[in-house]
């Protein structure tokens, strides 16, 4: 399984992932031919126009989605389009985006694990499937320090997490279960009390005294600090190797088995992508930036997306071992039934694009397509 790396610890990658091509452009006789020949057929491939006029293909505005701004904003994913065009659509939860590629509305998204699973299980494993990762780690708790100065001082506290079943709703009831303390996964009342909130309003409740902290995903979290809050836990540390999938790629089954050439070809765009962000580090963080200007009209100030930036690890990897964590944290907090999750992912078509890349191949954790 690849690695999913901090974004600032990756740079190196870059040079050394360009030895090889340097390497074979020294190369002679019939291994040179070789690769001439392989470059021949893949400039053929690319001018071919793929079976679908568009892909309509829909992300959060948050750094958590950096491929998908990165991406969109440099044109990377669309150069891999050969003239299908990108419908873009950007959606503030993750409900309303699995309504909108289950209602035929949406064929590609960027999404968090815990909608993955919800849309998965809802439809009877009918109408999705996971073809990538995108995003680990970038989730934290961040607190009021002067009513929070210790973990225990939660207790009797309000916490703010984006929505019910979320991603990060599940991973702080699982960590409250695991300090001992109840709390009603409907209501969000008890020991602690978990007060869902909107990841726009979060900032305004945190200003104005109405919740002591919040476990939520950046830049909400950088928004925080910058506001006076105080990180009181990363949720990295809680993961073995500090790897956890907070962002994935799905897609309509529909949309995968009529054209499967335009999934391949959005998935040669995000691994291009996640390169270029691994060997540009600033120039991606401004490109993630001019993205959410685009969508919302106002730039992340310099204080928010650079402490925010450097929590996030772009991969390839979806990681899947810890999504199946994430979907047994759902089941002890009764926020959904025991599923089966045989068949949520389709690595397919990543590992054709990566073995051709010349990268390793990533696993489905046994919960694959059969």
């Amino acid at each position: 399984m690849s690695a999913a790396r901090p974004l600032t610890a990756l740079r190196a990658i870059a040079v050394t992932a360009t030895l090889p091509l340097l390497l074979t452009a020294c190369g002679y006789g019939s291994e040179a031919k070789k690769e001439d020949d392989k470059a021949a057929n893949t400039a053929a491939d690319a001018g071919k126009k793929l079976s679908a006029s568009e892909v309509r293909i829909g992300y959060f505005p948050n750094l958590t989605h950096a491929t998908a701004l990165v991406g969109l904003q440099e044109g990377l994913i669309e150069k891999e389009l050969n003239g299908t065009k990108i419908k873009p659509q950007s959606f503030n939860a993750g409900p309303s985006e699995i309504e909108a590629l289950n209602g035929g509305s949406l064929d590609i998204g960027f999404i968090g694990p815990s909608p993955s699973i919800n849309g998965y299980v809802k439809s009877k494993g009918s109408n999705l499937r996971i073809i990538s990762g995108s995003a680990s780690g970038g989730v934290k708790l961040v607190v009021n320090p002067d009513k929070i100065k210790t973990l225990d001082d939660l207790k009797g506290k309000k916490i703010a997490t984006p929505q019910k079943g979320n991603t990060q709703d599940v991973a702080f009831l699982n960590w409250i279960s695991e300090k001992g303390w109840k709390v009603d996964p409907e209501s969000g009342k008890g020991d602690v009390s978990v007060v869902r909130t909107d990841n726009k309003v979060t900032p305004d409740a945190f200003k104005q005294g109405s919740i002591d902290g919040a476990w939520v995903p950046e830049p909400t979290a950088s928004k925080l600090v910058s506001d006076g809050g105080s990180v009181l836990l990363d949720e990295t540390s809680l993961w073995p190797d500090k790897k956890f999938v907070i962002t994935n790629i799905i897609v309509s089954q529909k949309f995968l088995k009529e054209h499967p050439d335009v999934v391949e070809a959005v998935l040669r765009g995000t691994v291009k992508t996640n390169e270029w962000i691994h060997a540009n580090q600033d120039k991606a963080k401004a490109s993630a930036n001019a993205r959410l200007e685009a969508e919302g009209g106002k730039p992340l100030d310099a204080k928010v997306i650079d402490p925010a930036w450097p929590g996030i690890a772009i991969t390839d990897d979806p990681l899947a071992a810890t999504l199946k964590t994430q979907s047994e944290w759902a089941v002890k907090a009764k926020l959904i039934e025991e599923p089966d999750l045989t068949g949520i992912y389709d690595l397919t078509l990543l590992n054709k694009v990566l073995k051709a890349a010349g990268k390793p191949e990533v696993s489905d954790a046994g919960l694959g397509a059969k």
